[in-house]
């Protein structure tokens, strides 16, 4: 790991990785043993190896899955979204875990690329549809499970590639936000924490092969040309030729953020939340949340 300086054989990489998971969930005051945690899990290496890791850290964690109804399967194979609800069962039989499923277009009746399709939002690429929902979901599953933690599993890679973009477009808003917790400071939101923000891709890839952690191989068929992807190519070109350019630009944002680079946000720029009178999820938006006025464009009286 020429971004550290560091090689490590198998045995001590295994050690090393959660003790790194670790210091970040107690560096940023993540959550607690006495906190129950939920994990959103798609299935992929990185969210699979964060229950793995905290799992093996002795954490109270359970698991959600939300299928989102992607590629149909087939007598060929499973579509993208039933093999990922695949490897998230598969793995917490393997370690008698709680997983909570939820299937999008049995509980609203329409596959995410058949609700960017009915309200013309993002036909093409369904990604804008598909992280309302997930967000929405996420919430109300945590609040209903009475979970005090909601935990994802994004990785340096895509907080650095989210704080480029941000930067690069200056977007105020959401480089005032943007950090490893997101605290749950006003009422029905639950606390949302990142643990492998300090980790890269390559890392928990490489946990993942050495743990026998079995997870989903290819990307989501929408991802192809995302800016996302367009800015982590921009930054691994930089990692390649400068090593730990990633951890660095991430880790000084964080700082200079705490050192004050950013005015707090004065009480009239804070948003002011209400229970949206349809699902009862707290919202910004008059009258009905963003996702029940999603759900109901369109549709047929």
């Amino acid at each position: 790991m020429r971004q550290h300086k560091l090689a490590l054989c198998k045995d001590h990489y295994l050690e090393w990785v959660p003790e790194q998971v670790e210091r970040a969930i107690q560096k940023y005051h993540m959550f607690s043993h006495e906190d129950r945690i939920l994990v959103a899990v798609s299935g992929g290496k990185d969210s699979l190896s964060l229950w793995d890791i905290l799992w093996r850290l002795g954490y109270s964690v359970d698991g959600l899955y939300i299928g989102l109804g992607i590629g149909e399967s087939s007598a060929e194979g499973l579509g993208y979204s039933d093999e990922s609800e695949r490897m998230a069962r598969q793995f917490a039989e393997k370690h008698a875990l709680n997983l909570h499923t939820v299937s999008i277009p049995q509980v609203y009746g329409e596959s995410i690329p058949a609700i960017a399709e009915r309200t013309h939002r993002g036909r093409e690429k369904p990604c804008s549809v598909c992280g309302l929902t997930k967000r929405h979901v996420m919430n109300r599953i945590a609040r209903e499970g009475g979970y005090q933690v909601l935990v994802t599993g994004h990785n340096l890679d895509d907080e650095a590639a989210i704080l480029f973009s941000n930067t690069m477009n200056w977007i105020p808003g959401y480089l005032v936000r943007q950090g490893p917790v997101l605290e749950a400071n006003r009422a029905g939101m639950v606390r949302k924490v990142k643990p492998l923000c300090r980790m890269y891709e390559r890392e928990m890839a490489a946990y993942a092969l050495l743990r026998g952690i079995e997870y989903v191989y290819e990307e989501c068929p929408f991802v192809e040309g995302s800016n996302t992807i367009y800015y982590k190519e921009i930054l691994n070109k930089l990692e390649f030729d400068r090593p730990g350019s990633k951890i660095n630009f991430y880790l000084t944002y964080l700082q200079a953020k705490e050192n004050g680079l950013f005015a707090p946000l004065a009480d009239t720029e804070l948003e002011l939340l209400h229970n949206c009178p349809s699902c009862g999820q707290a919202t910004t938006a008059p009258g009905e949340c963003a996702f029940c006025r999603m759900m109901a464009k369109g549709k047929k009286p």
